[in-house]
């Protein structure tokens, strides 16, 4: 039973409910402020994650090579498309507010927000798919309830949106994981939850608007990570050893 998937897509379905009620009533100044906070905890939660790596020059590569794919396909603009349908239809659904920031911020801001909501629970699905250990998505949950309010008083209702597309690449995810189990080893899923750390990580630095790292085309490594740990740690890890 994905009761995982579930909370953490009413997290976000709630959590922007809840921004749209209180927009008017927190300040700039708390937003921000806070939006820092979860940053914050992304952050941790990346660094818990990488801290599992077993294979590390497998990872890196990983995480090189697939970002090199995802920018060759120009992964981040065709998710940020997918964003700007979302925010259209949205804008149908629910009055949208008029808003101070720029169209060109609004887009990057809720392209992070789709990454953080969807990449970031990638490995959490499959890992409750796989052993049923719904732990990490419901601690990713309780971050998305507060970070989708606050995104929310910023974005519009085009928040609780994402919550569509995260509940099916979560399902799709925990129905595929029994298949994928048989097939891994212990290393590769550390691996794996290792590169979802990293772009944990770099989208920890969007929010704090660090950086604006290309997290979005960063998502292919967290499938070439699963082949690449394997074949490190057959061939190449034997003869190095």
């Amino acid at each position: 039973m994905p009761i995982g998937v579930l909370i953490n897509a009413l997290s976000v379905v709630i959590g922007g409910l809840i921004g749209l009620t209180v927009e008017n009533r927190l300040d700039l100044d708390f937003k921000e402020k806070l939006n820092m906070i979860f940053g914050v905890c992304a952050m941790g939660m990346g660094i818990s994650s990488v801290m599992l790596m077993k294979n590390m020059p497998a990872v890196i590569f990983s995480i090189v090579i697939g970002t090199a794919i995802g920018l060759a396909i120009h992964l981040g603009d065709r998710i940020q498309r997918g964003a700007g349908l979302m925010q259209r239809v949205a804008s149908k659904i629910v009055k949208q507010k008029d808003t101070s920031i720029s169209e060109e911020e609004f887009m990057t801001t809720l392209v992070t927000v789709i990454v953080l909501f969807c990449a970031s629970g990638i490995y959490g699905s499959i890992v409750s798919g796989m052993t049923g250990d719904n732990s990490i998505l419901i601690a990713k949950s309780v971050l998305d309830l507060f970070t989708a309010m606050i995104f929310a008083c910023m974005l519009g209702g085009v928040v609780s949106l994402i919550a569509i597309p995260q509940v099916v690449i979560f399902l799709a995810l925990f129905l595929c994981a029994a298949l994928l189990y048989p097939l891994t080893t212990p290393e590769m899923i550390d691996d794996f939850k290792a590169a979802g750390g990293f772009i944990m990580l770099a989208t920890a630095f969007r929010m704090m608007q660090v950086k604006i790292f290309p997290t979005a085309d960063m998502i292919p490594a967290m499938v070439l990570v699963f082949p690449v740990s394997w074949s490190w740690s057959t061939f190449i890890l034997p003869l190095v050893s």
